[in-house]
């Protein structure tokens, strides 16, 4: 079955000042994705804007062949690069978390119209029994879900997730980094809500190895752009 298209992943929440929403827009449509999509290995991109739930405003999701195309030149080239209309744009951006993934497994018929997000973090000394019960039961139990067309899982690389640039030091604030990135796709929030019941309550995680609850975001599709017209490689 399909999943994400590459072994790893942008995953990124921010908000934006009300005032810059209008550059932000315009600047993310018609520059930003097409220059991202523009660099080798990246695949595709997708932003969402929050319709229930906790987090930021928006989530951006860039799918990439490996991992080594998130800490290799070409991206950062582009990100210590930051053309004009990046540094306008950028200036809004607020309570930013941004992370570097590895795509640890990946399940999928197809792309729906609204993602969760859950950033997850493992109890001490539980990583193993975790990522075990996430992908061998949780991540097919969702896929199970009536209207549900994907579930993966991504773990955050902190060192790359924590490489300074130029892009970085325009948003001037801090930029956090997400734990363990996990995403459910479906049709609606009620696709979602009824897929995660007995799967993704905090009581269920914390039984499997999660410390604490995670913070649970649901977004609604904005904007998608592949590398070509036609594929997403």
């Amino acid at each position: 079955m399909s999943g994400l298209a590459g072994e790893a992943f942008v995953a990124i929440w921010h908000d934006i000042e009300p005032v810059g929403l209008d550059v932000f827009y315009e600047w993310h449509h018609r520059e930003h994705m097409p220059e991202r999509l523009g660099i080798p290995g990246f695949r595709r991109g997708r932003r969402y804007i929050r319709v229930e739930g906790e987090g930021q405003t928006f989530f951006n999701l860039y799918e990439v062949d490996t991992f080594e195309v998130l800490v290799g030149q070409d991206y950062l080239n582009r990100l210590n690069a930051p053309t004009p209309w990046t540094k306008k744009a950028v200036q809004h951006f607020r309570v930013v978390t941004r992370g570097l993934c590895r795509v640890a497994g990946s399940l999928g018929v197809g792309q729906g119209g609204t993602i969760a997000t859950l950033r997850i973090v493992a109890a001490e000394g539980r990583g193993d029994e975790l990522k075990t019960h996430l992908l061998r039961a949780a991540l097919p139990a969702l896929l199970d879900g009536v209207g549900v067309v994907g579930a993966h899982l991504g773990f955050t690389d902190e060192a790359g997730s924590r490489i300074e640039t130029a892009e970085k030091k325009v948003r001037a604030n801090p930029t956090d980094i997400p734990p363990w990135v996990l995403l459910v796709e479906a049709i609606s929030p009620e696709h979602l809500r009824r897929a995660a019941a007995g799967i993704l309550e905090p009581a269920i995680l914390a039984r499997h190895g999660a410390a604490g609850a995670p913070l649970h975001g649901v977004y609604r599709l904005e904007s998608a752009r592949l590398k070509t017209a036609w594929a997403a490689g």
